[in-house]
């Protein structure tokens, strides 16, 4: 009786909450939860489980496998809206099943936090999970990567069949000591790989089996590449699933020798094709579905959405706070684009689920990316733009290619009147949401 009351409550809040034109993607799961937290463990569910978890990459992962199983006439549900935490993922859960609890559709998939991942299913629950990456993110919550990893591992048994990212020697290691089914992905050598490191700091640096420093053959970004230990056998080796022919500016890649298309210029979206491709095809899809899917039927990305003002393009990097490499992956994109540039940066939160305000990863972002020519402007918004400026000063950018904005609704104005060249904002999601309505406002003529 209790697990019927928490559904159908569930849906009652949901309906009240779209009645009002509410988000209401985690308010209904807020209440619901927390009369059972037990109540995931009650659901009758599909014989499809998917979780998708790691640092960073979790949604352009996800909604790549929503898009390819959708094409391919499976049924589908996700959380599309991004909310990855447990009372998100218990609402989505709830609103789709029957009163009496059993799931409705083929197939559940979800994008999850990873220190929730204990959470949202006790073991047993997940037949496959998706492994992103491990990197330095949210340390004030989260602590060191390690801990991360482990809190990955201890929610889950040889039942769920892991889709891991061999190029992260963190998540590598799983194969030391993970008793149950193991597929992996990667993505061989491209142009735009290095042999020296280029990140500052690097968060997985030795062997997880014998502590000696790690050799890398090459590098994609931050810890992610080919490498190996000279002191045992333990490497990154051939994955089962590899991305070569990696072409950023053709948008184009082939995995194990099929010709598929990328939706953004973009390497972490190379990942998550490449991780997209592994999970499909390991529950059974053949591979002329999911090329279909990736080449014919054409996704839209979920990061970097164009449009424009004046003439001029704007692109809405998301670039997750807290996270070096989320941000050094967007500072990449923006250099590596011609012309003239005006970049965006900044946010009101630095997190959305607790308030340290913690600014030390500002100082782990690589901005001296940022001291070039084409630069023209940098706009910092947001109620942390002075600590901003002050790392972006350290990194050596003129104070007069700096512009502080005081008030948010003349955005678009300075913009327009004080800039040149086409404008990135790399910020984080709630800001770009804000971005997002004053473009609206502007397309509609309400200044």
């Amino acid at each position: 009786m209790l697990k019927s009351f928490q559904i159908i409550l569930n849906k009652l809040i949901s309906w009240i909450c779209k009645l009002f034109k509410k988000n209401g993607s985690v308010f209904p799961g807020s209440i619901t939860y927390n009369i059972n937290q037990k109540i995931l463990e009650k659901i009758k569910y599909p014989k499809y489980v998917i979780g998708v978890t790691g640092s960073s990459g979790k949604g352009s992962t996800t909604s790549l496998i929503a898009h390819t199983l959708k094409s391919a006439g499976y049924d589908v549900v996700y959380n599309e809206s991004g909310s990855n935490g447990i009372r998100a993922i218990t609402t989505l859960i709830l609103n789709n099943c029957t009163i009496f609890g059993r799931f409705k559709h083929e197939i559940l998939l979800l994008e999850i936090d990873e220190k929730h991942l204990h959470l949202a299913f006790g073991k047993n629950k997940m037949t496959h999970l998706v492994l992103t990456n491990i990197t330095r993110d949210q340390t004030a919550r989260n602590g060191s990567p390690d801990l991360v990893y482990q809190s990955i591992i201890d929610a889950i048994d040889e039942s769920t069949t892991l889709i891991l990212n061999a190029d992260d020697p963190c998540l590598q290691k799983t194969q030391l000591t993970f008793k149950g089914k193991i597929i992996t992905y990667g993505i061989s050598k491209t142009k735009d790989s290095y042999t020296t490191s280029k990140n500052k700091n690097i968060d997985n640096a030795y062997c997880p089996n014998c502590h000696k420093k790690l050799i890398y053959n090459y590098y994609h970004y931050g810890h992610l590449g080919n490498y190996y230990c000279r002191n045992c056998d333990f490497k990154r080796g051939n994955p089962d699933y590899e991305a070569t022919n990696v072409d950023l500016e053709q948008l184009s890649l082939k995995i194990n020798g099929t010709d598929i298309h990328l939706n953004k210029n973009i390497l972490y979206v190379a990942y998550a094709t490449t991780a997209a491709f592994a999970l499909c095809n390991s529950i059974g899809l053949k591979t002329s579905d999911i090329a279909y899917a990736f080449n014919k039927k054409k996704s839209i990305a979920k990061r970097g959405h164009q449009y424009k003002i004046d003439n001029r393009i704007i692109t809405m990097l998301e670039s997750k706070n807290e996270n070096p490499l989320s941000y050094y992956q967007s500072l990449k994109y923006i250099i590596n684009n011609t012309g003239k540039k005006t970049v965006i940066l900044g946010f009101d939160n630095v997190s959305r689920r607790y308030k340290y305000n913690d600014l030390s990863w500002l100082w782990d972002i690589e901005f001296e990316l940022l001291n070039r020519e084409d630069i023209d402007k940098i706009l910092c918004i947001g109620r942390f733009k002075y600590d901003v400026a002050t790392r972006l000063n350290y990194a050596g950018i003129k104070k007069d290619k700096l512009i502080l904005v005081e008030d948010l609704d003349q955005l678009l104005k300075i913009i327009t009147e004080k800039t040149q060249g086409n404008i990135y904002t790399m910020v984080c999601f709630d800001m770009t949401a804000i971005i997002h309505k004053l473009l609206e406002r502007k397309e509609h003529g309400n200044h």
